[in-house]
């Protein structure tokens, strides 16, 4: 087991390659900590301690998703932050780690809550949808970075 520390309240949760070693890596969305964090797999089923992210005071990251938003060959991660009606995307570097964020507004009470991604405007780049909790609508991001 692999501690999200006290009160982290950990949601979502998915794997990727973050930094290339041909070893998944875990990122979970910590709610109660405002924050996602990042778990480097080692091989051998071991990981490096968690490594945080902050998204953002009463963001309650809630849901993670990894995806290539900026095509440049490295995972970038998307999340749904349920306090500030909000998807960040984290734009990755090749060792675990990311580089800059972008924010993007998904209306005021909307709480986006689970995230997936997919090619959904078949234009061949990856897309974000979100189910939205406080107004029972989906968002749709369309890779604009």
């Amino acid at each position: 087991m692999h501690s999200t520390d006290h009160g982290s309240h950990p949601c979502g949760v998915t794997v990727g390659d973050l930094n290339k070693d041909a070893h998944l890596d875990i990122v979970v969305a910590n709610s109660g900590n405002d924050n996602v964090g990042i778990f480097l797999g080692q091989g051998n089923r071991s990981f490096s301690s968690q490594a945080t992210f902050f998204m953002g005071l009463s963001s309650n990251p809630y849901s993670v998703a990894v995806l290539d938003m900026d095509n440049d060959t490295l995972w970038d991660v998307a999340v749904t932050n349920f306090g500030t009606n909000s998807v960040t995307v984290l734009f990755g570097y090749s060792n675990g780690s990311f580089a800059s964020r972008k924010l993007f507004q998904s209306g005021f009470g909307s709480s986006p809550y689970a995230i997936t991604v997919g090619d959904v405007n078949q234009d061949n780049l990856p897309d974000i949808v979100t189910s939205n909790n406080g107004d029972g609508t989906i968002s749709f991001i369309s890779k604009t970075c």
